[in-house]
């Protein structure tokens, strides 16, 4: 018995179509953060870090701190953006993706929020009170775990139906 994955009773086709977009440019937008900062052999989150403002500006400074833990950070950060790019882009484990993006895009919420009378060294993208690209990107990732479309566009689907396939073989 084979199971036939190419219907889609959850989504419309314009419904499907969007979803993977939205998932394909934040998946794209994560690649290229992760993959400059690779090959940038000057990179360091030190600087992001040491202009922290708010309640994890003290873990910053600890972070920043101390070179291990600073090197660390490093490595999950150019790595886990690449990743989560990656799952995005490609629709393999895009749940996941999802779910770390978020972790990842929140944590740079935290470190910098858009507060007002908190003022960054680095150029400012305007002034929003309290919602940033980062805030915004967060909830297009939590709207990705709740709708996941790579079951039905993305490798997802390829390991899906090798595994409903195998199921319905026995």
């Amino acid at each position: 018995m084979k199971i036939d994955l190419m219907k889609n009773d959850t989504y419309s086709e314009s419904q499907l179509t969007g979803l993977v977009i939205l998932r394909i440019l934040i998946g794209w937008h994560f690649l290229y953060e992760g993959i400059s900062k690779i090959i940038n052999p000057y990179w360091s989150s030190a600087a992001y870090l040491l202009d922290s403002k708010w309640v994890l500006s003290s873990l910053a400074k600890s972070i920043v701190a101390n070179s291990t833990i600073l090197g660390f950070t490093d490595f999950i950060n150019m790595w886990g953006l690449t990743l989560v790019g990656l799952s995005l882009l490609l629709g393999i484990f895009s749940r996941y993706g999802a779910l770390f993006g978020m972790g990842f895009v929140l944590l740079y919420y935290l470190f910098a929020p858009p507060f007002i009378g908190l003022e960054y060294s680095r150029p400012g993208e305007g002034s929003y009170m309290l919602v940033n690209k980062n805030l915004i990107e967060a909830f297009a990732l939590y709207v990705l775990y709740l709708f996941p479309s790579s079951q039905f566009i993305g490798l997802d689907r390829l390991i899906l139906s090798s595994e409903l396939n195998s199921l319905g073989d026995k």
